[in-house]
């Protein structure tokens, strides 16, 4: 399977973050010799100003940086709730700077000077984790919209469904007939769109219906 089938590179982007010109340059070349559009940054700080979301992305960031490290910056993505894959650089690694990358959610961290195939390979690696995550993402989106359309005896009726309860039962514990239960169910697969109970189920479930039956 070739790189342009497996990525939508048009729509792909890959984010360098390193204060020292000459490694930014050399990593941006690579990639751009490669097909897929890059931007680079002198900076962390400079990064987290300009980002604007866009999926899917891998950032590369080096690790010691001024201003903000590259380790912190993946600390600060995490606490924004930005999930791209990131692949660390450092000259000078050690135990302690590879354990707090590695739990920071990094992809890989690599030795520099680092080869630039394997660099490729690690960079191919997280467009290609991103963008099934982005479509994850992109599709949950879409199941909470089509939820939050929901009447609120609808969302209780959905409820009850994904829990397991057969019409009688809902009707029972909602104190309706069952015509009334059979008509929210109908309205349900409606709006969610769903061919199917496993699947009405199974979109319920990725919306987090789940959870809050049990809380």
């Amino acid at each position: 399977m070739t790189m342009t089938e497996e990525i939508q590179i048009e729509q792909a982007t890959i984010f360098v973050v390193d204060d020292d010109q000459q490694a930014r340059k050399a990593v941006l070349a690579l990639i751009q010799t490669m097909g897929v559009p890059a931007v680079s940054y002198a900076s962390a700080e400079e990064f987290l100003e300009a980002y604007d979301g866009r999926r899917p992305a891998c950032l590369v960031t080096d690790i010691r940086m001024l201003g903000m490290s590259g380790l912190e910056l993946q600390e600060r993505l995490n606490e924004i709730g930005i999930t791209i894959p990131v692949v660390v650089l450092t000259a000078f690694a050690n135990t302690t700077t590879t354990v707090r990358a590695m739990r920071n959610g990094a992809l890989t961290l690599m030795e520099k000077p680092c080869d630039d195939d394997e660099l490729w390979d690690a960079v191919r690696t997280g467009l290609i984790f991103d963008q099934k995550n982005w479509a994850q993402e992109q599709q949950r989106s879409a199941v909470r919209a089509r939820i939050d359309s929901l009447t609120p005896k609808e969302r209780e009726v959905l409820e009850h469904i994904v829990a397991g309860d057969a019409n009688k039962v809902v009707a029972r514990k909602l104190d309706v007939s069952v015509r009334t239960v059979e008509n929210h169910r109908h309205k349900i697969f409606q709006k969610l769109e769903a061919q199917s109970l496993p699947e009405l189920v199974k979109m319920a479930l990725s919306a987090g219906i789940a959870s809050q039956l049990e809380s």
